[in-house]
């Protein structure tokens, strides 16, 4: 298949070729998460992650009966608590970005109000400002033709 057949062009014998997109857009089914969010989540399945391998190396260096087994033992248990506080972190950053964007479920939430209040306060000032804008023009208007 050549570049022109790749592209759609239409062939020697007059039909063009039906190939499939290379990239297609699908809707996605839920919102991206904030990137303070995302940082804790990350941060939470790294050490989770460590806290697992540390553990099973603990085990497998009990199973062998090695001098690394009770240190290992030891250090897989500061991890766990390590990786709990960075699994609570995620949930805490989670509830603070909320709060301070505003993302309630309730109809009735005071942030929806407060946001509706501050649209209104916008669309008013640029309202006025387009008004005086507008009587400005006229008002030169009237000064050029006199």
């Amino acid at each position: 298949m050549d570049t022109d057949e790749r592209r759609g062009a239409v062939r020697a014998t007059g039909h063009a070729q039906d190939s499939p997109q290379l990239w297609v857009e699908e809707p996605v089914a839920r919102r991206r998460m904030a990137d303070p969010v995302r940082t804790a989540a990350v941060r939470a399945v790294l050490i989770t992650s460590l806290t697992l391998i540390q553990a099973m190396i603990a085990f497998l260096c009990t199973l062998a009966g090695s001098w690394l087994a009770f240190p290992m033992v030891l250090s897989s248990v500061a991890s766990t608590v390590v990786a709990t506080w960075a699994v609570l972190d995620v949930w805490v950053t989670r509830q603070v970005w909320n709060q301070r964007h505003g993302v309630i479920s309730a109809p009735s939430s005071s942030a929806r109000q407060l946001r509706r209040e501050r649209r209104r306060v916008r669309r008013a000032a640029k309202a006025s400002a387009r008004e005086s804008a507008r009587i400005r023009r006229q008002s030169r208007g009237r000064l050029s033709q006199a």
